[in-house]
């Protein structure tokens, strides 16, 4: 079977498609060759009918998620992490990120996807060679020139989270520690630092019982060492609230915003309180100060204007901004009634459950506590943040925006929890640990690159494109491809990549 052009009065042959040797071969190969026709050139009419059901038919050699894969890889590359060149390590960060699952069972997901993979050997020493040879330093490093090329490395978002272990008993770096799932199991404590936009730039990794608001300083000098930044934003949620962690970053010349815990609020509004009692607006902002500890010293309250923080002036206080919304009063009154109900019900007895908030215990006897319950029903629809930016700099709506980006880094531990996987964790050494950590912070750049350039989440990528298939069929001793067209949807994707597949 041949596909041949007429040229100045004789045949020419374009292409050898294959020889059949009965029906059913010759009926393959004639489907191929209608498929490698140009649109509207004829073909010849042998007479001869297909029949599938004589003969032999043509042996599927390979099949392979084709597409997908040079996506991956693509990304892979352009993030500049193949610069690394060990082949072994980037099979396991982008099959992770085609499907999380053990490492072992990594070569089952590279062999789904007809991807030509080492062996669970070479593998596993891949995880030796990213802990001595580096691998996170380089993988920093393309990740901070992306991001400084196509992104906002000027503020930077930082939050903790915690992986737990499979494991029975603790080390020097699993540990047992305050857990918001109540687990108690042995965990560590993973710090990440992202640009505005969710792009990962540094990972950390902690004993598990060590608190989050000693994490931040470490992973924030370490980043500003590695690139030479003299002077960026850092943005944290309330958790790295701590005297200490402000100073140090003041000091180290980084501007900072981060959220402030409610129950500074009187002391911060105390002016506000005293002058306009507990009426607030709907989106009002109040531009105060917070002390950076103790009492404040630096805002009267007899004076019915908010002073304006100037750090050469207010050396013992920080900026503090307080917005109240009316969304989240009715929230967190919402909130609040539960809390009451619930403590009722256990001074009532008519629940045995642990002491819930507003509880309080004198004598052997439970009784609700009025004065807690009043305070927090009087700072509802609240929200404080605390910087060293002027309002000069920067003025209160702009540090609002910049806390609320904190969700950006939120949805990247989201991802590498669930859409990576990267809990639990079955390693047992640290050097294992941190190599699994660069392993699912390659996944998740790789992941964050490919949702940001075609607004599609990677679970919607890894659906449109994994079913299409390039399958090697072998006729009559010759190899021949074929390959599934293109969906809209699919070419939308290579069209959001700039990518044509080969």
């Amino acid at each position: 079977m041949q596909i041949a052009e007429r040229r100045a009065g004789r045949d020419v042959v374009l292409e050898h498609i294959g020889t059949a040797h009965d029906g059913a071969e010759l009926a393959v190969l004639m489907d191929l060759a209608r498929a490698r026709v140009r649109p509207g050139q004829d073909e010849l009419d042998l007479g001869i009918e297909a029949d599938a059901g004589r003969g032999r038919p043509g042996v599927i050699m390979a099949k392979s998620s084709a597409v997908l894969w040079e996506v991956l890889t693509g990304a892979y590359s352009a993030l500049g992490f193949d610069t690394i060149g060990d082949e072994a390590f980037a099979q396991l960060v982008l099959a992770r990120v085609v499907e999380p699952t053990s490492k072992a069972d990594s070569l089952r997901v590279l062999d789904e996807l007809g991807v030509a993979h080492a062996s669970l050997r070479t593998m596993f020493r891949s995880l030796g060679r990213a802990a001595a040879g580096g691998y996170r330093d380089q993988l920093a490093g393309a990740c901070f020139a992306h991001a400084a090329t196509s992104g906002d490395i000027s503020l930077v978002l930082y939050d903790v989270t915690t992986l737990y272990f499979e494991a029975e008993h603790e080390d020097d770096l699993r540990k047992v520690g305050y857990s918001k799932e109540r687990r108690v199991d042995p965990q560590i404590v993973v710090g990440l630092l992202v640009d505005r936009a969710g792009f990962p730039l540094e990972i950390g990794c902690f004993e598990g019982n060590k608190a989050e608001k000693h994490t931040i300083v470490p992973i924030i000098t370490a980043f500003a060492a590695r690139h030479a930044i003299a002077d960026m934003v850092v943005v944290a949620d309330a958790g790295m609230l701590s005297a200490g962690n402000l100073t140090e970053l003041d000091q180290a010349g980084f501007s900072f915003i981060v959220g402030s815990r409610v129950t500074k609020a009187p002391i911060d509004l105390a002016s506000h309180f005293g002058w306009h009692g507990e009426v607030f607006d709907d989106g009002q902002l109040i531009d105060t100060l917070t002390p950076k500890t103790g009492a404040n010293t630096d805002n009267d309250p007899r004076l019915r204007a908010e002073p304006v923080w100037d750090p050469a002036i207010h050396t013992g206080s920080w900026r503090a901004i307080w917005a109240f919304s009316r969304r989240r009063y009715v929230r967190d009154n919402r909130t609040l009634t539960a809390q009451e109900n619930r403590a009722r019900d256990v001074v009532a007895g008519a629940t045995t459950a642990r002491t819930p908030r507003f509880v309080t215990t004198a004598g052997g006897a439970r009784g609700l506590d009025e004065t807690a319950l009043a305070r927090a029903r009087r700072l509802t629809g609240l929200k404080g943040y605390v910087t060293n930016i002027a309002a000069t700099v920067m003025p209160a709506t702009e540090v609002i925006g910049a806390y609320h980006d904190l969700w950006h880094v939120e949805q990247s531990f989201r991802m590498s929890k669930t859409d990576l996987a990267a809990r639990p964790i079955f390693h047992h050494t640290r050097d294992a640990i941190e190599a699994h950590l660069t392993v699912v912070l390659a996944a998740l750049a790789v992941a964050r690159y490919l949702q940001d350039a075609t607004g599609l989440s990677i679970k919607k990528i890894i659906h449109t494109l994994r079913p299409l298939q390039e399958i090697t069929v072998r006729l009559a001793g010759h190899d021949h491809i074929a390959a599934d067209p293109l969906t809209p949807a699919a070419q939308q994707i290579l069209d959001a990549l700039d990518h044509s597949p080969r």
